[in-house]
């Protein structure tokens, strides 16, 4: 049955939009460390409480980033599952991974660089508006989106690697430029996926707004068949409801 995802949606959108405020204070937070440990560097720090301010301001920047990206993920795999769902009733023969990988797929090592990527796009082929014999619309948002997600989790884990070994100050310094750039490219990260949710939302809307006759063969494809029969579960032309 056809369950609106616009809500979940929402506030998908929202908590994104959060995660994206977390990185721009944690891309400040960034800066003045790397101000502060370049001074030390250089022998030129003359005030002390700036080295202390860098350090707190630093920790709750990193405290903001996880709180916030924590309560997008579950948001997040909660909207995915319910458009993955919908897609089925859209075209129930279109998806190459079972219903479970949905959310399993996102933490099971090794696969979870691909296998999302594979359901979103089964998702996005069966949500496009039309008939499902027609071309689906151009994969482009999920590509662009999926791309920088994994580019984040490689410039995440190589900036918080430096940081993690840095030491000294001029080493702290030269970790902060992995760092600033793992912020800079999760912003972008973030961004690309608003796209992505609220594309593939309005898609799935603009699906259900067709009616029945959207995820019905043409007439005479199989066996004759026309517009009736196997529509029980589409919500009529009113829209996902």
């Amino acid at each position: 049955m056809l369950r609106s995802p616009v809500l979940l949606a929402r506030a998908t959108v929202a908590l994104l939009g959060l995660v994206i405020a977390a990185d721009l204070f944690a891309l400040w937070a960034d800066f003045v460390m790397y101000d502060v440990t370049g001074d030390i560097a250089a022998g030129s720090l003359r005030e002390p409480d700036r080295a202390r301010h860098a350090d707190r301001l630093f920790d709750r920047a990193a405290y903001g980033q996880t709180a916030a990206l924590l309560a997008c993920i579950v948001v997040f795999l909660c909207w995915f599952h319910r458009v993955r769902v919908n897609a089925e009733v859209f075209r129930p023969d279109g998806h190459s991974k079972s219903r479970g990988w949905t959310v399993g797929a996102w933490f099971t090592p090794i696969v979870n660089l691909w296998y999302p990527r594979r359901i979103a796009l089964d998702i996005w082929d069966a949500s496009s508006p039309g008939n499902p014999w027609d071309r689906p619309r151009p994969h482009g948002p999920v590509n662009a989106w999926w791309a920088m997600w994994i580019v984040s989790l490689v410039a995440d884990r190589a900036g918080f690697q430096a940081y993690r070994k840095a030491d000294t100050a001029p080493e702290i310094h030269d970790a902060m430029t992995q760092v600033i750039f793992a912020d800079a490219v999760d912003i972008l990260a973030a961004a690309l996926a608003i796209a992505f949710v609220l594309r593939l939302t309005g898609m799935q809307n603009e699906k259900a707004l067709q009616g029945p006759g959207a995820v019905l063969p043409p007439v005479g494809a199989v066996g004759g068949i026309g517009a009736a029969g196997g529509t029980g579960e589409v919500g009529g032309p009113g829209g996902v409801g």
